[in-house]
């Protein structure tokens, strides 16, 4: 008797031949060119374009009231488990932190970073209960498994969308 369901998904998994569950929700979404990362501020809300007319959509915690920006920029580099210096901004409202964070779980930074030109990034964080809110110098905060699901996809030269 043939396998169906639950049963036969479970068998899958456990023989590895199931594809891995996506962190992102597939949503229409049109405007832009597969491959873009589009970020709106407001919504608090990253799309990573797949198609003509779908994204992966992503939770994220954005900039603080002051501390949002829009553009367009692009990815400059990826990193693994980064360090992190705090930008002369961070320091400056928040002078005990050390020069440098090493990479870790404890790190800000989180598991991935996805550096864009200037001295933003996409990053992951130690603190997730900030995905969703508006909690970063400028920054845009993803849970971990979103953020290591993104680095798959982008590479540098990935063009970035960040909208209001």
């Amino acid at each position: 008797m043939p396998m169906t369901g639950l049963k036969a998904f479970i068998c899958l998994v456990f023989l590895g031949l199931a594809a891995p569950l996506k962190a992102g929700e597939l949503v229409e979404f049109e405007g832009y060119n597969p491959g873009t990362i589009v970020i709106h501020t407001k919504a608090r809300k990253l799309y990573y374009v797949t198609s003509a007319d779908m994204a992966l959509q992503y939770k994220i915690g954005v900039g603080r009231s002051g501390k949002q920006w829009s553009g367009t920029t692009f990815v400059m580099d990826k990193r693994v488990w980064p360090a992190w210096s705090p930008p002369a901004s961070v320091k400056r409202a928040e002078p005990w932190l050390p020069d440098v964070i090493p990479g870790g779980e404890n790190n800000p930074m989180g598991a991935r970073a996805i550096l864009l030109e200037g001295e933003y990034a996409i990053h992951g964080t130690n603190k997730p209960e900030t995905v969703g809110g508006f909690v970063s110098y400028g920054c845009f905060r993803m849970y971990n498994w979103d953020v290591e699901e993104l680095y798959q996809y982008v590479q540098p030269g990935t063009p970035v969308v960040v909208t209001h």
